[in-house]
């Protein structure tokens, strides 16, 4: 699934070789922050609105849709992050959150099936997290799901069509330093291998630079759709994005 290299004249990682998302984690923040915070916004407001037990965030990453499902609802979270280079940049924001926000959050380390939940909320988000797993975490995920979410909870989610195009990283100053990075997507036998480049840079020069490969498995939409039906999900029309498939628990 992962591969690391670095390149550090000036100041050399020590992020662990072989750590899913050592060096993206890092960088995730600082180059998208902003950006992918307005479309979790667009993508996945109302379904969490409409949340009536809990909100539960698969794959929460850096912690970009627990925000939202504070915000949204006054109900609890349980956010599922099994990276620990995610889970430590996840981790800070959550503790300068107030003590009554915090009341409401419950981070989960390890994956969902891991974790044991049952019936604990009404809309399961899983941003950007579906694409980067190989068909069997995939199919041991959605049963976990479904014993997570209550009867009529609903699963939106992001499947990987979106993600077939090279992504270039607008840079991002921060301090005396500016930030980059690109995404370069190729095809490898039924997968997509992202590689992330990138580098920390100020007026002398290139400081740092990292090449982080991950592996993605894009799944269209009638084959995600055959998958959930199985674990009794069906699909809900009209439900905003078409790039959204969302699926309601019977």
């Amino acid at each position: 699934m992962y591969s690391l290299s670095s390149r550090s004249p000036a100041h050399p990682t020590s992020a662990p070789s072989g750590e899913a998302y050592a060096v993206s984690a890092e960088f995730y923040d600082v180059l998208q922050r902003e950006a992918d915070a307005a479309h979790v916004w667009q993508l996945y407001r109302e379904a969490v609105g409409n949340a009536w037990v809990g909100v539960l965030d698969i794959g929460t990453g850096t912690g970009r849709v627990t925000p939202l499902c504070l915000a949204g609802s006054d109900l609890s979270v349980h956010a599922v992050e099994p990276a620990r280079s995610m889970q430590r940049h996840h981790d800070d924001p959550v503790r300068v959150l107030s003590a009554q926000a915090r009341e409401r959050i419950t981070v989960h380390p390890g994956t969902l099936p891991e974790t044991g939940l049952r019936g604990v909320s009404g809309v399961a988000v899983c941003h950007n997290t579906l694409a980067f797993l190989d068909p069997s975490s995939r199919r041991r995920l959605h049963p976990a799901v479904t014993e997570a979410l209550c009867p009529g909870g609903v699963f939106p989610r992001r499947y990987a069509s979106r993600w077939c195009a090279p992504s270039p990283l607008p840079a991002q100053p921060l301090g005396r330093h500016e930030y980059g990075g690109r995404m370069v997507l190729s095809a490898d036998a039924g997968r997509l291998r992202a590689r992330f480049d990138n580098w920390v840079q100020d007026m002398t020069g290139v400081l740092r630079d990292h090449t982080e490969t991950i592996w993605m498995w894009p799944a269209s939409r009638d084959d995600i759709a055959a998958e959930l039906a199985q674990h009794g999900f069906t699909p809900v029309p009209d439900a905003g994005d078409p790039a959204v498939l969302t699926v309601r628990r019977a």
